[in-house]
């Protein structure tokens, strides 16, 4: 299951991906967007930055912005870069791959290939999502920056 962590870090970064050129943004207009408490995205926030997925700019006209266009940044990155694997098993993973310590043998362990089918059809949604594809769909700042029409 998906954290609120990582609900709040997705809403927060298609939000930036919905501003012109991928942000700058306040930590406070990026809560009330992503619907946050201010305190606990901060530190959301400065994890993304940590894991080279935002950058901050400190002043008036600073903020937090995307690191890389909208369209590079996958929904997969922000949950790995959060969460971990997205595999369930260490086993299943393609990122973080290890073996499972209760399963005696990886080759005829009757789980692991299912894990890997779950995890590979996460990984297919979630790699092939990107942030301008859902801030495109739900944003109210059209790609140019211009107001969407009502």
């Amino acid at each position: 299951m998906l954290s609120n962590r990582s609900r709040y870090a997705l809403r927060a970064m298609v939000h930036l991906a919905g501003l012109p050129g991928g942000g700058p943004a306040t930590i406070g207009e990026i809560a009330e967007a992503a619907a946050a408490p201010r305190k606990f995205l901060e530190a959301i926030l400065l994890d993304l930055r940590r894991r080279h997925l935002l950058v901050s700019k400190r002043g008036r006209t600073g903020g937090y912005a995307l690191a890389a266009p909208a369209d590079r940044i996958s929904f997969a990155d922000v949950i790995r870069a959060l969460e971990g694997p997205l595999a369930l098993a260490p086993c299943a993973s393609r990122t973080a791959f290890g073996p499972c310590e209760t399963c005696p043998d990886l080759d005829t362990c009757p789980l692991r290939p299912v894990l890997q089918d779950g995890r590979d059809a996460v990984a297919a949604v979630f790699e092939t999502r990107t942030l301008l594809q859902a801030a495109a769909k739900f944003s109210p700042i059209d790609p140019v920056g211009d107001k969407a029409p009502t």
